[in-house]
Order: C-alpha cells, then sequence, then structure tokens
C-alpha cells in the first residue's frame, strides 16, 4: 500500500490497532439543564488535568516545541466564549452537555477545516481531540493512551491526536500507519520530533491490518507492506541498519561549518515559527535562523500582541542564537490566513490579496509597532529584518521609509538601538525576480521563498488536489527564476538566501550551490543532512550541471539529469 512519508526511517513489527469506541451521540431532550451544565464543569476539569499530565510528557519526551500544542489545547478548555456557546445551546434546546458540545464543536471545526490555509486547518484537529477528550469525560469512556506498553508495537489508526503522540513511549512504539492525515500534520511533526518512522494517508489500511499482524514501512517513500514475504523483510532489515548508521554518521557533521569539496562555504540555517523551536535549531546544529514566522505571534488569541509581548519573543530568539544571523520576517498575514479578532475582507483569491505587507502599509499601527519591538530587540543579537509579498519597487520603499521613521522616533526617546540591522525583501512574486537587478540596489539580502514563488509562476493554487501535481519545484521557469534572482544580487554585492521547502531538497541542493545560493533555511531536521550534501560536491563542478539543468524544457528532464548526472 502507498501512503505520504511523514518521518524517515524504516519500521518492521506487530501491528496494533487503535481501536476508537464508536461514540453514540443522541439528540435528547433533558429536563435538569444544570445537572448537564455541572456535568460539562466536571469533564472540562478532568480534561485540563489530563492535559497538563500530556504537556508533562511532551515536555520530557519532546521538548518545549512539541509542548507548546497542549498549551494551545489549554486556550480552548479555558475559552469562555466557546464553552459560553456550549451552555447556551443547552440551554436553549435542553440538550445533553455532550450533544451541545458535539454541535457546538462541529461548527468551529467545519470553519477550519475549509480554510485554504494548511496551518489554520491543522486547528481543527486541535478542537476535535480537546472536544473529544471532553465527551469522553462526560461519558466515563477510558481515553487510550499508548504509555504503557508491554511489547514494541506499530500503531495503526484512522488518525494520531497531539495527545495520542505526546503519551507514546518511543521504546515501545516503533513506528505508526494512519488513514489520514498530511506532512504538516500535528501526527507527522511529533513522529519527526520523536524521530519515530511514520507513514500517513494510507487509504483503506485498517481494512487490510489486524492485531498482530506483521507489517513493514518505509517512512521516507510511503510504501507499507502487510504480512510480506521474508525477502521483503530481509530487505527492510538490512535497509533499517543502513538507515541507522547514516543517522549516526551525520552525528559527526555536528560542530562543523558547512563547506564544499572545493572550499565553498554556505550558511545552512532553520526555519521557526515559535522561540520554542530554538531548541531544535541549537540539537541540529543550525548557523543561523533563515525564516522567523513572526505571524504566530498574532495566532491562537484574541487580540493582537502588544510591543512588549513581541519584544519578549524577539528578544529571546536573538539572545538564545548567540549573535548568529537571525532573519525575521515581518507579518504576513491576511488573505488565507485569518485573525479571528480582525475582520478581514472575503476574497475570491486570497493569495492575490490583502495579506502580508499590502496589510502592513495599509495598517502602519500594526506595522510599527511591530517594528518598533525589533528595533528594540535589535541589540540581543544579529538581527535581520525581511518584508514578505513585495511586488515592487514602490512597496520596498515605503516599508523603508516606515523603518526609518520607527528608528528615528525610538531614537527620539532615548531607546538604544542597533545600526547593523540588514533590511531585505523576500523573492516570491515573479514580478521581483524580474526586476530583482533593480531591487537589489535597494537591499541588504534577498531571500527566496519558493513555496509561493512556485505557485504564481505555474499558477497553480498547491491546495487544490485536481491540480496539485503541476506544483513542482523542478519546474524550468522556477529555476531561471532563482538563477536571475541570485545573480542580480550578486551583482549589487548583496548575499541571497533561501527559505522556502526547496532549500532542503536533497535533490536540489546541489543544483543551488552550483547557481551560487549563499544561504540555504530549512526545517531544523534536514540541517545535518544538506551538511553532509554539500561537503561530497564541488561548487565548480555544480555550476557546469546547473547551466545544464536550466537548459532543459520540463520538470521530468530535470529531475531525470539530476538523478542520473548528481551521484551523492
Amino acid at each position: 500500500m502507498k501512503g505520504i512519508g511523514a518521518s524517515p526511517g524504516v519500521a518492521i513489527g506487530q501491528v496494533l490497532i487503535k481501536d476508537e469506541q464508536q461514540i453514540k451521540i443522541v439528540k435528547t431532550q433533558i429536563q435538569d439543564v444544570q445537572e448537564q451544565i455541572d456535568k460539562l464543569t466536571q469533564a472540562r476539569k478532568l480534561a485540563k488535568e489530563q492535559i497538563e499530565e500530556l504537556h508533562k510528557l511532551a515536555l520530557k519526551n519532546m521538548g518545549e516545541n512539541e509542548a507548546h500544542i497542549f498549551e494551545a489545547h489549554m486556550m480552548i478548555i479555558d475559552d469562555p466564549e466557546f464553552f459560553g456557546q456550549v451552555e447556551d445551546y443547552i440551554k436553549s434546546n435542553k440538550a445533553t452537555a455532550e450533544y451541545a458540545l458535539d454541535s457546538v464543536a462541529n461548527s468551529f471545526i467545519e470553519i477550519f477545516k475549509n480554510m485554504d490555509n494548511e496551518y489554520m486547518r491543522e486547528r481543527a484537529s486541535d478542537i476535535e481531540d480537546v472536544t473529544s477528550r471532553i465527551i469522553k469525560n462526560v461519558l466515563g469512556i477510558e481515553i487510550i493512551n499508548f504509555s504503557s506498553l508491554d511489547r514494541e508495537v506499530i500503531i495503526v489508526a484512522k488518525d494520531l491526536t497531539p495527545s495520542d503522540t505526546a503519551s507514546m513511549d518511543k521504546d515501545k512504539v516503533i513506528g505508526f500507519v494512519t488513514e489520514i492525515g498530511g506532512r504538516t500534520s500535528h501526527s507527522a511533526i511529533m513522529a519527526r520530533t520523536l524521530e519515530i518512522p511514520a507513514v500517513v494517508g494510507v487509504e483503506g489500511i485498517l481494512g487490510n491490518v489486524k492485531n498482530n499482524d506483521t507489517i513493514v514501512f518505509d517512512g521516507e517513500k510511503g510504501e507499507v507492506y502487510i504480512n510480506p514475504q521474508e525477502e521483503i523483510v530481509q530487505e527492510a532489515r538490512d535497509k533499517k541498519a543502513e538507515y541507522d548508521e547514516y543517522r549516526k554518521m551525520l552525528e559527526q557533521f555536528k560542530g562543523r561549518q558547512s563547506v564544499s569539496k572545493d572550499g565553498v562555504k554556505v550558511e545552512l540555517a532553520a526555519n521557526i515559527g515559535t522561540p520554542d523551536d530554538l531548541e531544535g535549531v541549537l540539537r541540529n546544529d543550525a548557523e543561523g535562523i533563515g525564516l522567523y514566522r513572526t505571524e504566530f505571534l498574532y495566532m491562537d488569541r484574541d487580540k493582537f500582541p502588544t510591543e512588549e509581548e513581541q519584544f519578549s519573543a524577539y528578544k529571546e530568539v536573538l539572545h538564545g542564537m548567540d549573535n548568529k544571523p537571525v532573519v525575521i520576517r515581518t507579518l504576513d498575514i491576511g488573505g488565507d490566513k485569518e485573525l479571528t479578532y480582525m475582520k478581514l475582507p472575503e476574497e475570491m483569491n486570497p493569495f492575490l490579496g490583502y495579506r502580508a505587507i499590502r496589510l502592513c502599509l495599509d495598517r502602519v499601527d500594526i506595522f510599527k509597532t511591530q517594528l518598533r519591538a525589533l528595533y528594540r530587540a535589535s541589540i540581543y543579537g544579529n538581527l535581520k529584518i525581511m518584508f514578505p509579498m513585495i511586488s515592487s519597487i514602490e512597496e520596498l520603499r515605503k516599508a523603508k521609509a516606515i523603518v526609518e521613521e520607527v528608528k528615528s522616533e525610538l531614537k527620539d526617546e532615548g531607546i538604544q538601538i542597533s545600526e547593523t540591522v540588514q533590511i531585505g525583501m523576500m523573492i516570491e512574486i515573479p514580478a521581483t525576480a524580474i526586476i530583482s537587478d533593480m531591487l537589489a540596489k535597494e537591499v541588504d539580502f534577498f531571500s527566496i521563498g519558493t513555496n509561493d514563488l512556485i505557485q504564481y509562476t505555474t499558477a497553480v493554487d498547491r491546495m487544490n488536489q485536481q491540480i496539485s501535481h503541476l506544483y513542482n519545484q523542478f519546474h524550468p521557469a522556477l529555476l531561471r527564476l532563482i538563477k536571475m534572482t541570485i545573480e542580480n544580487g550578486h551583482k549589487e554585492g548583496i548575499w541571497v538566501g533561501m527559505c522556502g521547502e526547496v532549500a532542503g531538497d536533497p535533490k536540489l541542493v546541489p543544483i543551488l550551490l552550483g547557481l551560487g545560493l549563499d544561504e540555504f533555511s530549512m526545517s531544523p531536521i534536514s540541517i545535518l543532512k544538506t551538511r553532509n550534501i554539500i561537503s561530497k560536491i564541488s561548487r565548480e563542478e555544480m555550476k557546469k550541471h546547473a547551466q545544464q539543468v536550466v537548459m532543459l524544457p520540463t520538470a521530468e528532464e530535470v529531475k531525470k539529469y539530476i538523478e542520473e548526472n548528481i551521484i551523492i
């Protein structure tokens, strides 16, 4: 069977099916409204205690970054507006606590599931996890946990909640397979953090396995075998041993510089969303942060973060990186990333809409608050500020003028700021790649955001399943825009980085090196693997391959050329 490789590694073991007890929630008229409200209150209180325990367990097993999800769960449990609606439902419909909670939760889940933004869609699973826990508590149903298993197993489930993965005993759960989910689902992210092999999105897996079946899978390729022949099992054993050796070998790259075979040094940086991500950045020996997505400071809350709150977060990251470069992207919100407390206009095409720098230039008050916090924090490290979604020189100049206003105001107030903060911009719109020769005169650096650049260059909505196959990082047009941007940046003496997913793609890293990319920013888990790749190749040699690749007419030919000619 085939699914989506969510966490690398090979797993061989016996199946344990997460058999969720079917909960039948029936609409029943009740007489005692207060009794149901009391039931809800007690179930919430118990759920809060359970989640606090899971938070402690996650901190111990996975670190602050992944434990952060349970803080979001606590926010849901403590949300007076959400549970106010549940209580109102009980009163107005004379409904049971479980029916009212299920009805209100489903309406919220539906809203989140239909959002264009993947991060926001994943919030639906948080609400689902928390409300399912409370409903089970109301009904007195025992909640499954995987912390006390007596043997090694591979868990097979429809889906796994953050609660499931947080309670896993890493020594006993040697892998898991789910019917639904993607690479960015909570279960996939936590699997990578725990370094447990996982495959998600394997349709129909539950109908094809039973407890104690033997299952073998590759967490990178997404291939799953049920009760396979001995030769496949042996092949998997060999592959597992090879992968374990590979992981041990990567440890030797900690503490080293990222240098090619012919002595060219590049910078391998990490992408982060919150200060909690620092742990993974430092553990994987990143040489800087190439993208701090500040929008997460604005999400999962009921009002804008204050200047003080932002200052504290930026200071923590800058201080934690010990003077290594930290590129902080200004607010990239709007369109598909909605804030519940900010009424944004409904848009036909949010990806081309009122978002990012467009919103900030319109709402200068929001923009200035962030810039003040950034400059106040600048004295605690090596700060670089980056503007997203710039589409013209006019926008860039307006943003820079506001920066100068903020700096002047802070100085007038006697507040110390760093005078060495670099100002850069993302190249994520084809228009800016095309005029990058002119833009390079106006900034200190470029960072190529390939996630959106691919989407805008190919006119493909990457969320649309029917055309997602057209969203392709090997597209010749993308490679030509990258080449043009790097060359134009270097002509003006500025450095050029990349913070999209492509920066950590093992097949494209050699080509990017050959095109002259200076900084590669990626998921922390990819850093040592990329450092290993770079150490085995020479930039001069890769230049020749890059020149060949940008002349090829199709994405398939680009991919084939790389696979056949660049052996690492």
